[in-house]
């Protein structure tokens, strides 16, 4: 199958940033044997913008969109995070190619009010539309005219290379790396935390409470030193909702703690993530684990071999083309256990 995958690159940040979703569902994507062909819109809309001023390059991105799926005829577009290429265009591929199949992959959170406005424009024009939430939340879009489906945040092999529950002389015992402020009140929770196990343990805050950020390499370099983290969403209680952070911890072997208003016991093995219902209930796990290394080696050592296994972008790439297409399920993918390729629940 021809792809054409739409998203953006950050192909001027020359290698700054680290690994997104987008690249790794592209790499899972070639591993099912289908030829990809990627489109940075806004790399695009500032190469063509006179100063590359980004904002006034958007319609040149789009008439470069059109010519790209002219020349290229893809059997699928997939259109991720974009606010560049405009449900116009979308339309005039659905006027000129009706045989090329749309959808929207979208691992932003539905509390943004902009993401969501995203979801419902793309979902009125595309075939199938897949977000990093549960069905049960994703239902707000239901009768827009795509059918929705839940992703998880993948790993990729080639990325996720560590195995930190081997170690045991990591320096960084608990980690919690965020530059976002926007939509959330976690940084007092975390403070919290801080304010309660800073003497007993090496807990760092990367991006706030004035310790710089850390993107890229030194990301990866963090997580190499840690056997602890935080994942903790700016807002809690969205079905089956999580950032990346997920993936990155898991298919490194960190020992994650999440909120137990997520539901990932739903679908994610016992004794892998580390669940917890309030402030105290955190700072109390924290403290169990970080007294008892055996017990957190293991809980992170079950967890990276089942998102190394089961949630790795191999199949993840799989299961949406197959859901795309409509076609029966190739493997137990286990977040879609209680769904039928066409979205609808099996019961």
């Amino acid at each position: 199958m021809k792809v054409l995958h739409v998203d953006y690159d950050r192909l001027r940040s020359y290698g700054a940033n680290r690994i997104s979703w987008a690249e790794k569902m592209k790499y899972g994507l070639i591993r099912n044997n289908h030829y990809v062909r990627s489109f940075s819109d806004r790399d695009v809309a500032a190469f063509e913008a006179p100063l590359g001023i980004r904002d006034l390059g958007k319609k040149a991105a789009n008439r470069r969109f059109l010519e790209v799926v002219e020349h290229n005829d893809p059997d699928l577009i997939i259109i991720g995070h974009s606010d560049i290429i405009t449900v116009e265009s979308l339309k005039l591929v659905r006027q000129r190619r009706p045989e090329c199949v749309l959808i929207h992959c979208n691992c932003d959170p539905l509390f943004v009010p902009n993401n969501s406005k995203r979801i419902a424009a793309f979902a009125g024009v595309v075939d199938a539309v897949f977000v990093t939430t549960g069905l049960r939340d994703l239902r707000r879009y239901a009768g827009l005219g795509a059918r929705l489906y839940y992703i998880p945040n993948p790993v990729e092999p080639t990325v996720e290379v560590l195995d930190n529950s081997l170690k045991t002389d990591l320096p960084i015992d608990l980690l919690f790396c965020s530059n976002a402020t926007k939509f959330t009140k976690r940084l007092e929770m975390v403070k919290a935390i801080k304010d309660a196990v800073d003497d007993e343990m090496n807990f760092k805050t990367y991006g706030s409470f004035g310790e710089a950020p850390v993107w890229g390499r030194d990301y990866d370099n963090a997580l190499a030193k840690t056997k602890m983290a935080l994942n903790l969403n700016r807002q809690e209680g969205d079905h089956w909702y999580t950032s990346d952070r997920m993936s990155q911890l898991g298919g490194n072997g960190v020992l994650q703690f999440a909120h137990s208003s997520g539901g990932f016991d739903e679908y994610v093995p016992p004794e892998t993530l580390v669940y917890f219902d309030d402030q105290q209930d955190l700072i109390a796990k924290i403290r169990e684990f970080h007294n008892d290394d055996v017990k957190r080696q293991d809980w992170a050592a079950r967890a990276r071999k089942f998102f190394q296994e089961e949630l790795n972008s191999t199949l993840y790439s799989r299961y949406i083309i197959e859901a795309t297409m409509v076609q029966p399920f190739s493997h137990d993918y286990v977040w879609a256990r209680n769904i039928n390729p066409d979205g609808s629940d099996k019961s």
